[in-house]
C-alpha cells in the first residue's frame, strides 16, 4: 500500500512543491486549508496536481477541527505548514500570528499523543528565530527573535522538541533559511521585485518602492529544500536541522540581479520609504547546514542568480498571457 501524507497548509509554495514530490514517489496526499471549497490553491493549479489530492477543511486554531481530520486520514506522515507566513503582517497581527503557529503546533502535538498513531511529524520552522547571524547559523545556534513571527516558530520549535522528549513522538523541525521559486506570494518582497520589474520592462512606467535593501539574507531553491524536509522523516532518529545554502547576498545584491536579466538599470526604477521598513529587522541572516550534508546527505544546488533567472523567466511567461 502508498504512503499516506497529510499537508495542514498545503495552498502556499512549500505545499505545492512538497504536493509535487510526494506524488511523485507514489504517496496519496491529503491537503488542507481552512475553507478547501473556497481556497484558490493557485499553486497547485499551476503545478498541474489539483485534481489529485484530497482536500479538508481544517483550522488548526480549532482543537476538535484538527483532531477530526488526523483520525479520518491516519497519515503516515504529517507536515505542518500552516499559519501566518508573512513576518512583515506579524507586527500588524501579533495575536493572530502566535496563535495560528504556536498553538496550532501545540494543537497537532497533542492530538498525536493522545490518538497514539504512529505518525511522522515535520513542523515548518524558521531562520527568523536566530535573529542576527554575522557568523551563520546553525542547530547549536542561541534562538534571538526579532519580530512576533520568529517568537512563535521559536515557541513552536521548543514545543516539538518538548513532545519529542517526552512522549517519545516522531517529531522534527526544519529550520528553513529563505527559499523562493515562482510559486512565492505577492506579498513577498523577492515576488514583489520580480513582478515589478517585469511590469516596468513591459512599459508599465511604475517606480518600485522598497524598504531597506542593505539587509542580507540566504536565498535557496524552494524545490530543493522540500527535499531535505521528506527527507528528515525518512530517518529513524528525528532530529532538528538546518537548511541553508550558506551564501549571503543583499536584497540590493537581488534587486541588481532582477534587474540585470531584464536589461535594465535598477537605480532608474526603484525609490525608497520609510513606511516599508519593519520595526525591527534582522541585519544579517545565513546559515551552516553542515548536519544535513552529513546525515541527510543534503545540499543546496541552485544559487542566487539562477534562482533569479528562474523566477523572472516565469514572470515574463505569466505576463505575457495575461
Amino acid at each position: 500500500m502508498s504512503k499516506k501524507a497529510l499537508i495542514i497548509g498545503i495552498s502556499g509554495q512549500d505545499g505545492g512543491y512538497l504536493t509535487q514530490l510526494l506524488l511523485g514517489k507514489g504517496y496519496e496526499v491529503h491537503g488542507t486549508s481552512r475553507d478547501h471549497e473556497l481556497a484558490t490553491f493557485s499553486g497547485l493549479e499551476k503545478l498541474g496536481l489539483k485534481e489529485k489530492i484530497k482536500f479538508h477543511s481544517l483550522a488548526l486554531s480549532d482543537f476538535r477541527s484538527v483532531m477530526s481530520v488526523i483520525q479520518k486520514v491516519k497519515p503516515d506522515e504529517l507536515y505542518n505548514l500552516a499559519g501566518q507566513t508573512s513576518v512583515g503582517l506579524s507586527f500588524s497581527y501579533p495575536v493572530e500570528t502566535f496563535e495560528s503557529i504556536s498553538v496550532g503546533t501545540l494543537n497537532i502535538l497533542e492530538c498525536l499523543r493522545m490518538l497514539g498513531l504512529p505518525v511522522r511529524f515535520y513542523n515548518a520552522g524558521s531562520s527568523e528565530v536566530f535573529g542576527n547571524t554575522p557568523n551563520g547559523a546553525d542547530e547549536t545556534t542561541h534562538f534571538h527573535p526579532r519580530s512576533p513571527y520568529a517568537t512563535a516558530k521559536a515557541a513552536a520549535h521548543y514545543t516539538v522538541a518538548n513532545y519529542r522528549e517526552a512522549y517519545k513522538l516522531h517529531c522534527a523541525t526544519g529550520v528553513l533559511f529563505n527559499h523562493e521559486s515562482p510559486l512565492r506570494p505577492a506579498r513577498f518582497v523577492t515576488k514583489k521585485i520580480v513582478s515589478a520589474a517585469v511590469r516596468i520592462k513591459n512599459g508599465s512606467g511604475e517606480k518600485l518602492q522598497l524598504g531597506r535593501i542593505d539587509i542580507k539574507r540566504d536565498w535557496g531553491w524552494a524545490p530543493e529544500y522540500i527535499e531535505a524536509m521528506w527527507l528528515m522523516l525518512q530517518q529513524e532518529k528525528p532530529q532538528d536541522y538546518v537548511i541553508a545554502t550558506g551564501v549571503c547576498s543583499s536584497l540590493q545584491d537581488y534587486v541588481v540581479k532582477v534587474f540585470e536579466v531584464l536589461g535594465l538599470n535598477w537605480n532608474d526604477h526603484v525609490t525608497f520609504s520609510k513606511e516599508l521598513q519593519r520595526p525591527s529587522d534582522i541585519d544579517m541572516s545565513y546559515g551552516r547546514a553542515t548536519k544535513a550534508q552529513d546525515e541527510l546527505k543534503w545540499t543546496a544546488k541552485k544559487q542566487l542568480p539562477e534562482i533569479i533567472s528562474a523566477m523572472v523567466e516565469d514572470e515574463l511567461r505569466v505576463q505575457s498571457e495575461k
